[in-house]
């Protein structure tokens, strides 16, 4: 079904709704009603996610600066746009780590100590720990025509360098680069005797930087300068043309380090002619040079949120409950034979999850396992229940996407040795990224066999499930189960997919029936009905979807869009939006449930899903959605995930016509939609 089209309507630029995003993630390091250590911690995510940004947003527009200059052309104004909100993100970062941060830190005793100002002791410790644990791996590489330039890692810790005087074979070769490799401790804790009280430590560049004379004896270090660069890091393999997708995926890994570069970060104090030797080497033209005011890596700042014990300076610890619709220590396919449960991370526990995995791998009457596998993280105990269901001779099957980008690396290690104990694996489709959670249970009782079935908005990872928020799904369901075995017998062997009764699947049907319920509501509104649409979602870009909902606005629906990151609709914008509105929420934990709720005159639909509204999502990728049956499970998903949110004035940002973010008046007041789930759900203070 193609989408109507509306009166053509300007579209935001997504790249610059990504880096607003990350302004809005800012926020939360600037506010001072947040624990200490947890504004650093959001200030090293916004700088995660600008590497992220880079990595893979940033090419074409490197490529387009190229050219523009080559041509001798201005930049197209959302370009420079783009460039000059890059760079006032990345000053804001700095200035508000040295001006405010820091200080705040160092009142609570609490301080990353420069060479300058350590004392003797210090100073005498530091240089101990350089001669025997740094010095040892460094291994600087003076340039000449014997000597080039090194290759230089995707984010790796560098240091520019340039000398005075000849060297050993009486020549002027003035410039030495010299990496530092990632095994080493980024920070380092003084010890306790030489810190009278407070926690100190120190930064592994400012180690280098103060012994770096040493490293040249016989010249003499003239200017020295931390340098990183960003490389494009999305993985391109043609599946059409290789034999063995793994065995390409791991080759590849090792050039993803060197690909094209795409950013340059130096010290502020760079001087200029070694900052452009390094533009120059690295092809890259100056827009893309950051100059910071500190290391040129924030994220490493993170280690120090672990090195310091200071429970005061944290959240406070945040216990996930057992789900509510679960009776622990009963079994679960019992509990389930009776009706589903809904699990809603991270208030309630990803336990229950694993309980249903542990208990069908020990239950000798359950026959097969299956499972999609997107990212379940290096150290996964649900991979080894698989493994072990395996060696208690059950069928297991994984259905291991490893095309997860930036998981490829523990998805092939993953599928390796589930392969290796007899697990019959899988990757999906040709050409497409397997991004549905599904995990399926066929189990033996009396004369047949039953399924029982987890489907999930959120990935199989233990760690994130304490920190996102996703909704799960635990059925018995005979329609909903029998469409999952359906799914994974189509990723197996790739046969036509027979008609679903429950679940909607992405690439086949998930994009028309999105467009279908929107046509639906706005033809009731048309018919003087009244129509509403809420969705809920990680990120809007594809374009039918956007006008799907324009043209449903304009005739006469009212739709509320909780987008959390990257929005390209610009909502009451007048002749075209009045009746969109669109919010974001930024919380202590990161928004990722997806919810989409359509209802008009005495119809209501609402659906759970793997998928964003992105051409991706719905075109390129495996993705589900499926509906909530039971009355009262719905009206608490739209309780919880819905109403909470939209009355959400605390921690909710609303987008204005022009793409920018207006923030909540005062974030310390008012209603807290996570704030209110962790009440429902546990007793603790939960003043954030």
């Amino acid at each position: 079904m193609t989408a109507p089209t509306p009166a053509l309507l300007p579209l935001l630029d997504r790249d610059l709704s990504i880096l607003a995003f990350n302004e809005r993630v800012l926020y939360w390091a600037v506010r001072t009603d947040v624990p200490l250590l947890e504004r650093l911690r959001f200030l090293t995510i916004v700088s995660s996610n600008l590497d992220e940004f880079f990595e893979v947003r940033a090419a074409p527009q490197v490529t387009a600066i190229r050219a523009a200059q080559e041509q001798g052309a201005a930049l197209p104004a959302v370009l420079q746009a783009l460039i000059d909100r890059a760079h006032a993100l990345v000053a804001q970062q700095y200035r508000l780590y040295n001006e405010a941060i820091i200080p705040a830190l160092v009142q609570e005793g609490i301080r990353v100590v420069p060479h300058r100002d350590r004392t003797a002791a210090q100073r005498e410790w530091v240089r101990g720990h350089f001669t025997k644990e740094v010095r040892p791996l460094l291994m600087p590489v003076g340039l000449d025509p014997a000597h080039p330039f090194p290759k230089v890692a995707n984010k790796t810790l560098n240091f520019i360098v340039r000398l005075q005087g000849r060297d050993a074979f009486g020549r002027h070769n003035d410039v030495a680069i010299l990496r530092v490799p990632r095994a080493l401790p980024r920070l380092l804790a003084l010890p306790a005797r030489m810190c009278g009280g407070r926690r100190l430590f120190v930064s592994l560049t400012s180690i280098v930087r103060a012994h770096v004379q040493d490293l040249f004896p016989g010249r003499k270090v003239l200017e020295c300068s931390q340098f990183r660069v960003t490389r494009h890091s999305d993985l391109a393999v043609d599946e059409e043309d290789v034999p063995n997708l793994r065995t390409a995926l791991r080759q590849g890994l090792h050039h993803r380090h060197y690909g094209m570069a795409v950013r340059l970060e130096v010290e502020a104090g760079c001087p200029d002619p070694l900052a452009q030797l390094l533009l120059t080497q690295f092809s890259l033209p100056p827009q893309v040079l950051f100059r910071v005011e500190g290391s040129v890596n924030l994220v490493r700042l993170a280690q120090l949120v672990d090195l310091v014990d200071a429970p005061k300076l944290l959240f406070p610890a945040w216990q996930p409950v057992w789900p509510r619709g679960l009776v622990q220590g009963r079994s679960l396919f019992a509990q389930l034979r009776r009706r589903d449960v809904v699990i809603h991370q991270p208030f309630e526990s990803f336990d229950g999850v694993l309980a249903l995995l542990r208990e069908a791998v020990n239950d000798p009457r359950v026959l097969a396992i299956k499972q999609t596998i997107y990212r379940t993280g290096a150290d996964s105990e649900l991979m080894r229940l698989l493994g072990e269901a395996v060696r208690r001779g059950k069928e297991v099957m994984a259905v291991v996407e490893l095309k997860a980008r930036f998981d490829e690396e523990a998805n092939i290690n993953w599928a390796e040795a589930l392969e290796d104990v007899g697990a019959q694996v899988v990757y999906g489709v040709v050409g497409l990224k397997t991004h549905a959670k599904m995990l399926l249970v066929t189990r033996r009782e009396g004369r047949r066999l039953r399924r029982y079935g987890h489907l999930s908005t959120g990935n199989y990872n233990v760690r994130t499930a304490r920190a996102y928020t996703d909704l799960g799904h635990l059925t018995a369901d005979e329609a909903i189960t029998a469409d999952m075995d359906a799914v994974f017998s189509h990723l197996a062997n790739q046969n036509h997919m027979p008609q679903l009764q429950q679940l909607v699947m992405a690439p086949f049907a998930l994009h028309d029936r999105l467009l279908e319920l929107m046509a639906q509501a706005a033809e009731a509104a048309r018919r003087g009905q009244t129509a509403r649409i809420v969705v809920k979602m990680n990120a809007l870009t594809d374009e039918a979807l956007v006008q799907g909902l324009v043209a449903a606005g304009q005739a006469g629906v009212d739709i509320d869009l909780i987008v959390r990151g990257a929005c390209i609709l610009p909502p009451q914008l007048a002749g075209y939006t009045e009746r969109i509105r669109v919010r974001s929420v930024i919380g202590r934990f990161l928004e990722h449930t997806r919810v989409f709720y359509f209802a008009w005159g005495e119809k209501e639909q609402l659906l759970l899903s793997s998928a964003d509204w992105m051409s991706r999502n719905m075109l390129r990728r495996v993705e589900l959605a499926w509906p909530v049956k039971d009355p009262a499970q719905r009206q608490q998903i739209i309780d919880e995930c819905l109403v909470a949110y939209l009355h959400d004035d605390r921690n909710a940002w609303s987008l204005q016509p022009d793409g920018h973010y207006q923030p909540p008046v005062d974030p310390r007041t008012g209603h807290g939609a996570q704030q209110a789930l962790m009440q429902r759900y546990g007793a603790v203070d939960t003043a954030l």
